[in-house]
């Protein structure tokens, strides 16, 4: 029996994190900026907890009751909230107090649920045996929670079905109880509560099975467009929504390109500086998982080689696999580009090869694991990967909605030694889109570009090159690992819009 009530503990604390794990990861994909979500949630949930913990002291009557009502509701709670959430990010004006609000009642019940148990076994242990179990058992789950959360629950699950599960475990924690002190809590109260657990667990159960479907739906009141595929990997989640012609790919909630006009994106990140290479035989494409850019590459006859490095797989392979997004990119992962799926900067650190073109092409520093990316510790690295004469690139967010973001990248590139040109072109999807040419040496434009390019061109880069007055600014600082100004000023930036 008492093996029995500690095993609750540790199912009741894998719950607990998980709930946690979730609100963070969600207002992350909703909200942006993971850092500063996950930090205002864990914040937020462990005040409650203690609120919870502080409140229980006043429950003296009817703990097994209690104790049962508890995980009942936090099952409830705790496993709805994913979905609440993505239902009601369309809906509700001010998100933020729904979420938060859901992150308390859930923290001040969980609050409850260990020093109600710990009170239903106080005649069963000595004190300091019970607290050293009670508390091995707490912290043994909440290891397991955090490594299943990664590696299983969001890749394999996704967030939504992953709370219902949860849910589940919670109620089923109440429905045991509820037969083990069947006797105790008499026939009335074990009636009612039975009947509360099981209409509980059937919903929950419900909830798990139509995830997807729930998902889906939800999605579907987000995005403007027909969501064609949504996938939550290890790193982000991944949508990609159709309209008639026009595909878009969304990661966490931003729009990455429009198949309508993602050409000009690309063809201005890759030809001003690839076409001015006239020997360029070695590329590496850092980000750009679709296979755009390298489309745009391959349209270079002399270049041999390729490597794109990407963190996620799942990305790589779905622009491999599927049909009408390889077509989108050519099938452009041909037998030219070896493809790495590990995190850039750490690639770059152990990376001993030299390249004559580098495009970078990741999405927006809109977090601090992204803002890395673009600190002057991953260019130093950068510098290293470019050959003397090599030439460089990188998308550089919009100098327009963002110019300080936009100058402070060109100032870190030139605080490690690059020689920068800072161009801009126009995207509809997006406005004004902002890139930088790195260079060792003096950076000449190309005067012959490929013949079938739709927006790129030598009179049209001419005119890339100048920056009107609304687009100018002064004294941008150097981002920077211990500082990440980058990510602070890009969400100020784009807070207005």
């Amino acid at each position: 029996m008492e093996k029995a009530y500690l095993i609750s503990v540790f199912v009741i604390a894998t719950c607990g994190l998980v709930y946690e794990l979730i609100s963070g990861a969600l207002a992350s994909y909703l909200l942006g900026d993971s850092v500063t979500q996950f930090s205002m949630v864990i914040g937020v949930y462990l005040f409650s907890m203690g609120i919870g913990s502080y409140l229980s002291k006043f429950i003296t009557k009817n703990l097994e009751e209690t104790f049962i009502k508890v995980e009942i509701i936090v099952g409830l709670v705790g496993g709805s909230s994913a979905a609440l959430l993505f239902f009601a990010f369309d809906f509700v004006e001010h998100f933020r107090v729904l979420l938060f609000s859901l992150v308390s009642i859930v923290g001040i019940l969980v609050g409850l649920e260990i020093p109600l148990l710990m009170q239903l076994l106080k005649d069963r242990f000595e004190f300091r045996d019970l607290v050293a179990k009670v508390f091995t058992f707490d912290y043994v789950g909440a290891l397991l929670a955090s490594l299943l959360f990664p590696l299983v629950l969001v890749p394999q699950l996704g967030l939504v079905r992953s709370a219902f599960l949860f849910g589940i475990l919670n109620v089923a924690v109440a429905l045991w109880t509820i037969q083990v002190l069947g006797l105790k809590l008499g026939r009335f109260r074990k009636g009612y509560l039975s009947v509360a657990g099981i209409c509980s667990l059937a919903y929950l159960v419900i909830g798990f099975a139509g995830a997807d479907r729930l998902t889906s739906f939800a999605e579907t009141r987000n995005y403007q467009d027909t969501v064609i595929y949504a996938k939550s990997t290890k790193y982000q989640r991944i949508v990609v929504t159709r309209r008639g012609q026009d595909i878009r790919l969304h990661l966490n909630g931003n729009l990455q390109f429009s198949s309508r006009d993602e050409y000009r994106y690309h063809e201005s990140l890759i030809h001003p500086g690839l076409a001015a290479h006239e020997n360029a035989e070695s590329v590496l494409v850092l980000g750009g998982g679709d296979g755009m850019a390298v489309r745009e590459i391959l349209k270079y006859p002399n270049i041999k080689s390729i490597t794109l490095v990407d963190l996620d797989e799942e990305m790589t392979s779905l622009f491999k696999n599927n049909q009408n997004l390889a077509a989108l990119n050519q099938k452009s992962q041909s037998d030219k580009v070896t493809i790495i799926n590990q995190d850039a900067f750490q690639w770059l650190k152990a990376n001993d090869r030299q390249y004559d073109f580098i495009a970078v092409d990741f999405p927006d520093p809109s977090n601090f694991s992204i803002g890395k990316l673009y600190t002057n510790s991953f260019y130093k690295l950068l510098k290293n990967a470019l050959r003397t004469d090599g030439i460089g690139v990188i998308q550089s967010t919009s100098p327009y909605v963002a110019k300080n973001s936009f100058w402070i990248i060109n100032r870190t590139l030139e605080s490690v030694g690059f020689s920068t040109t800072p161009f801009h072109a126009y995207v509809p999807s997006f406005g004004e889109w902002g890139f930088t040419i790195i260079t060792n040496e003096t950076f000449r434009p190309a005067v012959q570009y490929p013949k079938d390019l739709r927006f790129v061109s030598k009179t049209t880069f001419q005119g890339m090159l100048e920056f009107p007055t609304d687009m100018m600014v002064d004294g941008p600082g150097v981002n920077r690992l211990n500082n990440q100004l980058l990510v602070r000023t890009f969400e100020e930036e784009w807070s207005h819009y």
